[in-house]
């Protein structure tokens, strides 16, 4: 278990003082942690097509996001993620996550990123562990 936690403003997905970061604000909605994307050419994967890795790191944050926003902390114990639709250079995505499920010591997550269409780009599920 970890021992303390603490944010510095560095998170590569949401921290404003990292400059490589991808600058992603979460807000939290209906119980839920929202989030924008746009996808820049320099985390393609293939030629125009984002990286897997990124969404993940998406989906992951967005999960443990949605936790903290409870008043949870949490860090990630057990990610899934299924792939739907390939997310283009140049697409905005929407994140959405909610908690499924509390148990003592488990967070259950479950999120989802989705182009403004409504086309599902890829869907997670986590088991997140709590810091107490």
């Amino acid at each position: 278990m970890i021992e303390e936690l603490s944010d510095d403003r560095f998170c590569f997905v949401c921290g404003e003082r990292n400059p490589e970061g991808l600058h992603v604000d979460f807000y939290l909605e209906d119980d839920k942690a929202i989030g924008e994307f746009v996808a820049l050419k320099k985390y393609q994967g293939y030629k125009d097509i984002i990286h897997g890795g990124i969404i993940s790191t998406l989906l992951d944050e967005a999960m443990v996001k949605v936790a903290l926003l409870k008043g949870i902390l949490c860090v990630t114990a057990e990610i899934t993620i299924r792939f739907r639709s390939p997310l283009k250079v140049g697409e905005r995505i929407r994140i959405e996550a909610s908690i499924d499920k509390i148990s003592k010591n488990i967070v259950f997550a479950s999120a989802s990123a989705k182009k403004g269409t409504g086309t599902l780009v890829a869907e997670a599920h986590a088991k997140l562990v709590r810091q107490v």
